[in-house]
């Protein structure tokens, strides 16, 4: 149950903190006081999108903060354990809206994701407003109602994952069976896309190769009237560098003799022209290659021509065509080997549609048998709300024509929730035909209907643990709003129940009562909240029964209702 709830800064409630107990706990006020966004920040703590707009004027963040205990065999403390959190003290729910930052949510002190939450307050609370009463006459809301009362949300989730398992694979197929002379095209593309880069044998690299040798050919002439002049000034010439250092090695020979510190600067010497010598040698053997070769240069030129073209069409660079080459044989690989993938493909098909048959022919079989059951059912607690004539029938019909087309089970159009369509039909009154929902209930008798869904769902079932009840006694009033207290009572003695009304025939079935007020200091308004005592809940129950002053004998009769109460 929730036990504990904190509120900052959030829409018009500056700081609140409320403790919950079990049974039925009345939130009662003057309109505007902010007891809707209560249950708007207990819906955000059940995982619900946040929205800085939620954020009260001034502030910078919103908190918000819940106290959740449960049964150590609950579901939620299961899926808890199951991620790794501890359930010892229950689940402390934090949600921190920023206007700047992104906004956060911790669970029991630990940050964790929004489906993380979800998953855990799934079947741990259920809130119904006047805004879920109208989602009530939404028929895509109807199916959904059923499976959660069948208990085939597991079967529904089977339909659905298979369903998006097998439609994929049938837009693939009719890819791959479509504009085949566009795919023949493209083939024929492709090889002729390989035949030319695997005729140029590319070596990776070579390109800066051939533009280095074409660059010594073009200059042939100028690097071998340098090569010459190096090997004369070296080496042949008449008083050529090495002949010199001879000479003057051997006059250090001499010196060596006297001075055999010379020894060292001798060998240096002689070192120095040997390597002068082979450096000379080399220069010769340079001049016998470096001769202008215009076939050469030629060759050279158509080939860095064809490689330009290659990379011009395939890719900037030798290794991108080289890669391209290989994306080629990737291609030309999955599209030459399509006869077996699409028999591949086909077989896959196959097997999941037989098992998605399977799965919507069980499921709707299956919703059908709960149907009967929760039609009666709501219509035994419509009797005991005082709508003793009422009709209740759930209608399941196929789907109509939509979705895609080849998914279809003896002319029926399978959708991710299967092969059913459901409808809410309703006859008030004894004589009347059934009609949709939508199109006959009143405020007051949608009122009663969802307290009969209510009651039909989650009456002496551990579904959820706290159902919270925000105004859905709007349009009601006299003796139907005091049927209605008495059947949130019951379902009280089953549940933690909190109800936010403006009736006293409601609040007077409350165990624990608390009046929720405003008043404006510092030019600001600010919300407070209050449990009420026996003579307290007196005087609020007088206020609700109307009138600008509290009478005495409004009193009395807010003690008389309470007594019967």
């Amino acid at each position: 149950m929730l036990q504990e709830l904190s509120i900052r800064n959030f829409a018009i409630i500056d700081d609140l903190h409320i403790s919950f107990s079990d049974g039925l706990t009345i939130l009662s006020g003057e309109t505007g006081t902010g007891k809707s966004v209560i249950t708007n920040a207990v819906n955000l703590l059940l995982g619900s999108r946040a929205s800085a707009k939620l954020i009260r004027t001034g502030a910078e963040t919103a908190e918000l903060e819940a106290l959740f205990q449960f049964a150590k065999e609950s579901k939620a403390a299961q899926i808890m354990e199951k991620r790794g959190f501890d359930t010892l003290d229950g689940l402390l729910v934090r949600r921190i809206i920023s206007r700047k930052d992104r906004h956060r949510i911790y669970i029991n002190g630990r940050l964790a994701t929004i489906h993380m939450l979800n998953s855990i307050t799934e079947n741990l609370a259920s809130i119904s407003s006047q805004h879920s009463q109208q989602r009530l006459l939404k028929e895509d809301q109807h199916l959904l109602i059923l499976d959660q009362f069948g208990g085939l949300m597991p079967q529904r989730k089977e339909v659905c994952k298979c369903f998006h398992e097998i439609l994929p694979l049938i837009r693939k197929l009719k890819v791959l069976e479509s504009d085949i002379s566009r795919r023949s095209d493209y083939i024929n593309t492709l090889r002729f896309e390989k035949k030319e880069i695997q005729d140029a044998s590319i070596i990776p690299g070579e390109d800066a190769a051939l533009e280095q040798e074409r660059t010594r050919l073009k200059n042939g002439k100028l690097l071998y009237q340098i090569a010459c002049n190096s090997v004369s000034e070296l080496y042949s010439s008449r008083g050529a560098i090495l002949e010199r250092l001879i000479e003057i090695r051997k006059d250090l020979d001499k010196g060596c003799r006297i001075d055999p510190e010379l020894i060292s600067k001798r060998d240096s010497l002689a070192e120095s022209a040997f390597q002068i010598e082979d450096t000379a040698r080399e220069l010769e053997s340079y001049i016998k290659i470096i001769q202008m070769d215009e076939n050469r240069l030629d060759e050279i030129e158509t080939r860095i021509n064809l490689l330009n073209k290659l990379k011009r069409k395939y890719g900037g660079s030798i290794e991108e065509v080289i890669s391209h080459l290989e994306s080629i044989d990737d291609e030309l690989t999955e599209n030459e080997n399509i006869s077996e993938k699409t028999v591949e493909i086909e077989s896959k098909i196959s097997d999941l549609y037989k098992r998605l048959k399977n799965l919507v022919k069980e499921l709707s079989q299956k919703r059908k048998q709960a149907s009967e059951i929760l039609s009666k059912k709501i219509e035994k607690e419509l009797r005991s709300l005082k709508m003793p004539h009422t009709r209740f029938q759930i209608e399941l019909q196929p789907i109509a024509a939509g979705g895609d087309a080849n998914l279809t089970i003896d002319k029926n159009v399978i959708l991710e929730t299967g092969i059913d369509k459901a409808s809410f039909l309703i006859a008030p009154n004894a004589g009347e035909e059934l009609k949709p929902l939508a199109d006959i209930a009143s405020g007051g008798e949608l009122s009663r209907i969802v307290l009969a869904l209510k009651a039909s769902l989650l009456a002496e079932t551990d579904s959820v643990s706290t159902i919270v009840f925000d105004e859905v006694d709007a349009g009601i009033g006299g003796s139907a709003a005091e049927i209605i207290g008495k059947k949130i009572s019951y379902l009280s003695g089953y549940h933690q129940v909190i109800c936010i009304t403006h009736l006293p025939q409601i609040a007077k079935f409350g165990r624990h009562h608390y009046r929720i007020s405003k008043h404006v200091s510092g030019g600001r308004t600010h919300t407070s909240i209050n449990l009420l005592d026996e003579k307290d809940r007196v005087k609020e129950i007088a206020r609700m029964l109307g009138g600008l002053t509290i009478t005495q004998a409004a009193l009395d009769h807010a003690r008389e209702m309470l007594q019967d109460g």
